[in-house]
């Protein structure tokens, strides 16, 4: 199991919304905040074709290197929990064409306030939560 939390995403292009839900992915390391979403959630929020603004960018990946399009600061992005949201915050967005789920960043997971709790049994926390206050996983969202 991993840290899945649900998020609320609103194009800064098109003015869509969509929740979805998002692994929290610590290895996912970069200088700004990002969110990596598949294709088929790309065009859902608008962002696919891509716009003038994307460029294309080689990623270094555990399966080696990926080619996509990033669109800076794309997304508004708020975490959505059952009692609280927290947001919004700018992410860039990367258009993936392989991965069919979305993954947060170390610096947006920051950003939002995520801390991993326990990643194995998926326990997690906003940082400004009561030492007790503990929550739990969502499940997996594909995106195909």
């Amino acid at each position: 199991m991993a840290v899945r939390v649900r998020l609320k995403l609103k194009s800064r292009i098109s003015g869509e919304v969509v929740e979805t839900v998002a692994l929290v992915n610590t290895g996912f390391e970069t200088e700004s905040p990002q969110l990596l979403i598949p294709l088929a959630l790309a065009r859902r929020l608008g962002l696919h074709p891509p716009p003038p603004t994307a460029t294309i960018a080689e990623l270094g990946t555990a399966g080696g290197p990926v080619r996509m399009f990033i669109v800076r600061d794309a997304l508004e992005v708020w975490v959505v929990a059952s009692d609280r949201s927290v947001g919004p915050k700018v992410a860039d967005a990367l258009i993936s064409g392989v991965e069919e789920e979305v993954l947060i960043n170390d610096k947006l997971m920051e950003e939002l306030g995520i801390v991993v709790v326990a990643a194995g049994s998926g326990k997690w926390r906003f940082i400004d939560d009561p030492a007790d206050k503990i929550r739990v996983t969502e499940k997996p969202q594909y995106w195909s």
